[in-house]
Formats: C-alpha cells, structure tokens, sequence
C-alpha cells in the first residue's frame, strides 16, 4: 500500500492525501510491533506449541536470554530488521509534510517496497509463528553462544540499526533517480540517517570484536571471519559515502559518485544478510537448508539490476560537471579516500565470496584465510592512514606545499617523536613504529587545528567552537578514534606474547612477569549449565595481584562443554587466560599477554562518539541547486 502511494504522489501529487501515506506508514509500523511483540510474549511465557520458541527456548532459559531470543535465531532476526525498517520509514514520513514533496514520496515508496520483501520473509519463509503439530513440553534451548554473555542484548540491535538504516539514503537516492534530480537536496536529508546507521555499525563491530574477545576464548578478537566481513564490507563504503557527499555539498563535485556508493552500500548490507542468514558461508551445499537464502539473494540481484540500471539510464544528467583542480586539495584527499576505502572494501568481500562461488561452480573447497586478509589489508590501512592524516587540514580547490608544511610540521614533529621513543623503548617493529608515527601525526594535527581556531583559550569559546561546527570536529573526534585503535592494532598484534603449557596443581609457571600457580577447580550449577571455573593466581612474590578464572561451560542442551576465558585488564594492556583442557589436579592453559589491548575499546568508543556529536550539527535546508561557497578552508567542514 505505502509503495503505491508513493509512487503515484510521486508522480501526480494532487492525487494522493498526506493522510493516506501516514495510515500506510503507521500500519507498517503496528504490524512490525505487533509481530516483535507477540514473539517476545511467546518466548517469555513458554509456549512451545510455536515452532521457534521450541526449536530456541527451553523453560530453564532466564529472562534476558529469553527476551534476546527473539533475535537470536534465522525468523526472529528478520522480525527485528522489519522492526527496525518500520521505524525509519516513520521517520522519514515526518519529513514529508505534504504529498508535494516528491523526493519524500517517491523515498516512502522505495522504503515501501523494501518493507514488502522483509515483511513477506515473515509472513512466507522465515515465518517465526508456524505451529507445533504436537509441542513439546520443554524446548531444545538457544545457541549456547547467544547466552553466555550481556552482549547478545546490545551487538545484534546495532548492527540491524545500522545495515537497515542505510535504507533511508538509498530510497532518497531512488527517488532522485526516478525524478531526474540531481543537487544536494537528497544528501542534506539524509545526512541525520547516514550518522545514525554508520555510528550504530561502527558500534556493532566494536562489540562484536569485543564480544568475540570476552567470550569465544580463541584469543583474538577479529578472524576475517565471513560474518564479520559481512558487516565491515558496508561499513567501508559507507565510510566513503559520507566523506564523499561532503566534497558534493561544498564544491558540488562527485555527485555521480555518491549514487554508487549509496547504491553498493545497501546492496553490500543485503548481501551481508544473505551471507549470514542463508549458513551458506559454512558450505554452499547447506545453502538449500535455508529457504530465506534464496530469496535474500534474489533480492540483492534485484536491487543491483534496478538500481544500476537507473543509474545509468539517468546518470548522464545528474554528473557533476566540475573535477577536482589538483589532489593537493581537500576534494582531491577526499578522493584517494574515497578510493582506497572502496578498494578496501572490494579486497575483503572478494577474499569472503571467491571461496564461495568456487564451491558452487566447480564443487570443490578453497579458503582464503588470515594471510591474504593482513597482507592486502596493512598496506591499505598505511594510505588510509596517510589520507587521513592529511585530507581534513587541505585547503579546497589547490594546497601550497608552503601551507601545508605550516599545518603539519609541528603534527609531524610530535609523530616523528612518538616513532623515535617507541624505538628507543626497545620496539624494533617496523610496522609498530610507522603506525605510532601516523597516529600521533594525526592527534597532533586534529590538537593544533583546535587550537588555532579556537578564538580564545576559555572552556566556554572551546565548547562554542565544538558546537558551532558540530560535523567537522565529530569528523575530527571520529578521526582520534581510529588513530587509537590503530595504535592498539598494531602493538597488541605486533608486540603480543604468548604461551601454552599444562600446569599441574600448585606448580608455578613464570609468564609475563607474574608467577602463575594453578590451585583449584570449582563447579557451579545454574538452570541450564554446569559451569566449572579453574582457579590461576598471578602473583610478584609473595602478592597475589589477579586470580584468573577462565571456565567451561556444559549446557544441558549441548553435548559438548564451552570454554570462556578470564581478561584481566590492566593500563599497560591485558592478561588473557583461556582453557583448552580441565582435569582436577592439573590444567592445560593457553596465555596471552596483549600490551595496550583497551585502548583498542578506547578508540572504537571515540569513532561512535564523533559520529553522535556530528548527528548534532545543523538541521534540514532548503534545497540548493548550486553548493555555497566556501570561505574558510577548514571550517567548511564543520557546516556540511
């Protein structure tokens, strides 16, 4: 229904009442409620006569678990993204004040016609409400990996927030497309959105590695896993969308450029989806186990066909006529930022599908593992480095090497000290050393660029600065949060130290400073699970300054025990403890010594933070079919 309405107030506006699009929308938004809600009261009240709550509930299940089940599984997670998508689309009508706007109409349509696919997924092959013939009197239980840690209430929601939120630029973009149109307009109404979903997935990576790290005991936190690189992939081209659309904003430049990448970034999150919830990245021959798999697949071949086929029928009169004067400008940074991130992207999803598409060609398994992922990835994230570093500071149009060299001698400097330090503290990596530099280089540059245009040294023209160019220093603060977590990348990787070893009961082992004894085991019963915790005392001397407690896990419904490790957080980075064997006089125990492993946390909690202080920055404009000029070379940014 809302499909349709859009599209004829698209096209004949006097012809549909705003009030018909409001009753579209807000039975979109109770349908999705009502299904969210009536799951969870399923879950909660035990009624295994419905097939997911027996196939993924067990009466032993506590609260929380239950509650988080209703995502936890193929049908519930769909329930949650048609969820998510109803709400967007709510928002989105707020905007749409009359059936006149018809860039607003035509995204309600496109946002209409998403939600009828993601709706029929509920209603057809991922239908959470199918009936038990005969229900059990208890259920099988969840996944035990979705309920043994806080986080399956927090990193799933974000994620979806994020993958769907990219919906709302892509309808806009559609309908710009429908309409002929090129500008800004369509950019400007989007950006809120943009910040939202690119902020929520930069959070959702955060805690899923972190997630990873507290709870599967491999010691790691990121394996270039194909689910994980379902949800990085978009994340990077959305990274280039919204750097992008503020060259088009202020110069009027790459306009072409953005409908790509608006376009791939919500076909990647599809894609995602599919990779995720079709079990075909365990073996494309399970891939006819999961009936959603097709029809994930045959909608993101059908966003793909229809949205680059309008693009190119319409592309030649949106084009931005106008090119970058030189790369030494801050379009031109904004440019080779734009690319790198994209062949950044294109590099991990063909590392994740090319497995994949052998298997269903020719039959045969191949893998592309860790190596082909960190050889490609550490030169990219050098230049992304780079770009970065120096991209904000450039003036528009053309730099001077003089002016560059006044923005970023002192940042240079500080960067070039920070190397030198780490190398006279004994680091010999050349890898660690080059990443310390860049990152310091960009710190010092975001401090110096603050403390020039700050007009007086009082808190209050500092916080009037940081309100007044909300985008531009979020940008900045976002940018912070990367160099940090580069930093924790790099010498948690590159200076780890690790060990295995089998301790016997009340013998000590010398690892990482400490001596580390194994004294006990103990067993504690919970409604579902038996957990048994292995008690290692780290101490210097005679002081005991952690005792470890990594444990495994026996879940009722599970045959096989579950490790999870013991984190001991420390300012000069983290102990790591984790099992692989438990008997009652010995254990077999692997450890990990990870310097500045928090400031990996740090750094991603800064990147979500720039993108929450940007969503503050200037409200809706009207239309512009020219971009402003631009003034000052620095704070422009800070307006688009």
């Amino acid at each position: 229904m809302l499909a349709v309405l859009g599209l004829r107030a698209q096209r004949r506006p006097e012809s549909v009442d705003r009030g018909h699009l409001k009753a579209a929308v807000q039975c979109l938004v109770g349908g999705a409620v009502l299904a969210m809600a009536a799951l969870e009261v399923a879950l909660l009240t035990d009624d295994f006569g419905i097939t997911y709550v027996a196939e993924n509930h067990s009466r032993a299940t506590n609260v929380l678990y239950s509650i988080t089940g209703a995502w936890s599984a193929l049908e519930g997670s769909i329930v949650l993204w048609a969820l998510i998508l109803a709400g967007y689309t709510a928002v989105v009508l707020r905007q749409v004040r009359s059936t006149d706007d018809r860039l607003g109409t035509g995204a309600l349509a496109v946002m209409g016609l998403v939600g009828v696919f993601f709706f029929g997924l509920v209603a057809t092959v991922a239908n959470p409400f199918r009936q038990e013939t005969v229900p059990p009197v208890d259920g099988a239980g969840g996944n035990p990996l979705l309920q043994d840690h806080v986080m399956v209430a927090f990193h799933p929601p974000m994620l979806y927030l994020g993958y769907v939120g990219f919906t709302v630029p892509f309808a806009f973009a559609m309908s710009a497309l429908l309409l002929k149109q090129g500008g800004v307009d369509w950019l400007r109404r989007t950006r809120r959105a943009n910040l939202v979903a690119w902020t929520s997935l930069t959070a959702g990576l955060v805690l899923g590695a972190w997630w990873s790290y507290e709870v599967l005991g491999w010691g790691g936190y990121w394996a270039w896993d194909p689910v994980e690189n379902a949800a990085l992939i978009p994340w990077l081209v959305a990274t280039a969308f919204i750097h992008s659309a503020v060259v088009q904003v202020k110069r009027g430049m790459l306009q072409a450029w953005n409908f790509v990448l608006v376009l791939a970034t919500f076909s990647l999150t599809i894609l995602g989806t599919f990779l995720t919830r079709s079990s075909v990245v365990v073996s494309v021959h399970s891939f006819s186990q999961s009936p959603i798999g097709p029809a994930l697949l045959g909608f993101f071949v059908l966003v793909l066909v229809v949205g680059f086929t309008l693009f190119a029928l319409r592309g030649e009169r949106i084009a931005s006529m106008s090119r970058p004067e030189s790369l030494l400008s801050r379009e031109g940074a904004f440019l080779v930022n734009n690319l790198l991130l994209s062949l950044f992207a294109f590099v991990v999803l063909l590392g994740t599908v090319y497995p994949i598409l052998v298997e269903a060609i020719t039959g045969s398994q191949v893998s592309v593992g860790r190596p082909f992922f960190d050889r490609m990835a550490v030169p990219l994230s050098f230049a992304l480095l780079l770009a970065m570093g120096a991209g904000p500071f450039m003036p528009y149009r053309r730099a001077t090497g003089a002016l560059l060299w006044n923005r970023l001698r002192i940042p240079l400097l500080a960067g070039s000290a920070a190397g030198a330090a780490v190398v006279v503290a004994g680091v010999r990596s050349a890898g660690v050393v080059a990443v310390v530099l860049l990152a310091v280089t960009i710190a010092a540059a975001t401090v110096r660029q603050f403390v020039v245009t700050v007009p007086s040294a009082t808190p209050r023209a500092a916080l009037n600065l940081l309100r007044g160019q909300r985008a531009y220093w979020g940008g900045q603060l976002a940018h912070l949060g990367v160099s940090v977590v580069a930093v924790a990348i790099a010498v948690s990787g590159g200076l780890a130290t690790r060990a295995s070893a089998n301790l016997e009961q009340g013998k000590p082992l010398e690892f990482g400073g400490y001596s580390v004894t194994f004294e006990k085991t103990e067993e504690h019963r919970e409604a579902d699970r038996l957990i048994t915790d292995a008690h290692l005392v780290f101490r210097t001397g005679d002081r005991v300054d952690f005792v470890a407690t990594p444990r495994l896990t026996a879940f009722d419904n599970q045959p096989q025990a579950i490790g999870a490790p013991s984190v001991w957080t420390r300012p000069g980075g983290d102990i790591y403890v984790a099992l692989s064997n438990l008997e009652s006089q010995s254990v077999a125990v692997n450890l990990y010594e990870y310097p500045l492993m928090s400031w990996l946390w740090a750094g991603g909690v800064l990147m979500a933070a720039g993108g929450v202080w940007a969503l503050g920055g200037r409200r809706r404009r009207p239309a512009a079919t020219t971009p402003p000029p631009v003034s000052d070379p620095v704070e422009g940014v800070g307006r688009a």
